[in-house]
């Protein structure tokens, strides 16, 4: 019996599994991500990830500027599709692509539907402190992430757990969506259920400056923050006039006021623990602007970081 036929919309690294997944249980006949841009310190022109691996499985690959002229929509009805899949590929589709496969298209979101719909959801968990979140596959509609509701699958978010790891988690807990649930959609046997709209919640995307650190929060919410914001944008500081970034964190104490916003308590060893708002944060690992990554030792010995030093969210000196 020949495979449901299945077109893939997809660009980074985290479709990657859902493609490998498509492809395990349907024939996949074309693959759309976006073009090949510039990257890197180097600016080179880079493949996106998505184009790579279908090019290694041996599937035909597009990579349209537009994604709303009729040519494409027309192409992509003569495929005769059962169904299309779409995994963060990073821009809006329009009706006439929604409506050329003979199912119409889904999409693997990874966060538990409404809550957080738009274009960072994994980050925003984190940021906002979320406990728990998950992946849902959905039916799209011409709104951001507000279709039908097929299957969803739930995680708890760990303590210390960064959007770069949590990004790996949710992306293979959708690839098991796909292979699981993907069939059953196929033969009519999942029932949509529509999303409770009045609970939505937006995930929009990042911007460099919201990994600016104030210290005036709390340790809770400035170790979510350094860990929502890994890999991009980061978080970053500023200490005797130095621009850092800080990688890995933990909460000391959770409450309580230590001094003033930004002080450093103590530096050893084992890292460097800043009063914040309210409780204490540790850092663990960190980066001067233009060097490497190093521990709180390292950093500490060159440095000369004693207990009083500020760190501030401006450029200047403490």
């Amino acid at each position: 019996m020949a495979k449901p036929r299945a077109i893939f919309f997809g660009t980074p690294e985290f479709a990657l599994p859902c493609l490998r997944a498509l492809c395990e249980v349907t024939d996949v006949v074309l693959v759309v991500t976006q073009p090949d841009r510039p990257a890197g310190r180097g600016m080179q022109v880079v493949a996106p990830a998505v184009k790579r691996v279908a090019q290694e499985l041996g599937v035909e690959v597009i990579q349209p500027k537009a994604v709303r002229k009729p040519e494409l929509a027309a192409r992509l009805r003569a495929l005769q599709a059962d169904v299309a899949l779409v995994v963060a590929y990073g821009r809006i589709l329009p009706l006439p692509i929604l409506q050329a496969p003979r199912l119409g298209c889904l999409n693997v979101h990874a966060s538990l539907l409404p809550r957080l719909r738009g274009a960072a959801p994994i980050q925003w968990a984190i940021i906002r402190g979320e406990p728990r979140t998950g992946v849902c596959l959905m039916q799209m509609d011409e709104g951001m992430d507000t279709g039908p509701v097929l299957a969803c699958s739930e995680v708890e978010i760990g303590r210390d757990e960064t959007a770069g790891e949590l990004a790996q988690r949710l992306a293979a807990l959708g690839a098991e969506l796909v292979r699981s649930q993907l069939a059953r959609y196929l033969r009519g046997e999942l029932t949509p259920q529509p999303q409770d709209h009045a609970g939505a919640t937006l995930a929009p995307l990042l911007a460099k400056e919201l990994g600016r650190v104030d210290w005036e929060r709390s340790a809770l919410e400035l170790h979510a923050l350094v860990r929502g914001t890994q890999p991009w944008p980061g978080a970053h500081s500023f200490v005797q006039g130095q621009r850092l970034k800080l990688h890995r964190t933990s909460v000391l104490d959770a409450s309580g006021r230590h001094g003033a916003p930004g002080t450093v308590l103590r530096a050893d060893r084992h890292a460097i623990e800043v009063a914040c708002g309210s409780g204490v944060l540790a850092i663990h690992e960190l980066q001067p602007e233009g060097k490497r990554r190093m521990n709180a030792e390292q950093f500490r010995a060159g440095a000369r970081l004693a207990s009083g030093v500020r760190f501030t969210n401006a450029e200047q000196s403490a």
